[in-house]
């Protein structure tokens, strides 16, 4: 059921104005993670605009952006997309219920934690979390060991001076 006051929440969430959007399709055409949504990027904005919520703070897509900003910066009317994606992923992860895919805000979930801990991720330890948590502790271990032995994920984690000033603006952020 439609939930007219939805985009007005949107906007007074992000300072997005989503009623500019007249689907011209250059932020899906330039998303470089199109492939793996379910719900392409002008398509979720007219979903907003309909008042579509539980269709929208369901999707993937949401989880999936990887907040690049391609689509911000292609959008002709200036519309910071990558900032709705953002507003509408604390949407999502505020509700209570079924959120479009639950391992991918687990993944975001664990990705935080790691900066929060370490001040930057430590790839190896935050991908080892997540798969114990997942219960697919072997699903990706031969793509693991090919980036390990072509440099890609170090096997310590590097050290971070202000790790507490980190710390800090967690803290100060978590309720935002």
């Amino acid at each position: 059921m439609p939930d007219n006051a939805f985009a007005h929440r949107v906007r007074k969430k992000t300072g997005e104005n989503v009623f500019q959007c007249y689907q011209c399709l250059k932020c899906s055409t330039g998303c470089p993670m199109a492939h793996a949504m379910d719900i392409l990027p002008h398509q979720l904005i007219k979903e907003v605009q309909l008042g579509l919520r539980e269709e929208v703070i369901s999707s993937r897509t949401i989880w999936v952006c990887a907040s690049c900003l391609t689509c911000s910066v292609r959008c002709p009317n200036k519309i910071d997309i990558a900032r709705v994606m953002d507003g509408l992923r604390q949407m999502a992860h505020a509700r209570k219920g079924r959120l479009g895919d639950e391992l991918v805000p687990l993944f975001h979930e664990t990705f935080l934690r790691s900066i929060r801990g370490r001040g930057r991720v430590y790839e190896i330890g935050m991908l080892m979390n997540y798969k114990f948590k997942t219960k697919q502790l072997f699903r990706d271990i031969g793509l693991g060991w090919r980036m390990f032995r072509k440099g890609k994920i170090r096997l310590l984690p590097s050290r971070v001076k202000k790790t507490k000033e980190i710390k800090d603006l967690f803290n100060k952020f978590r309720g935002v």
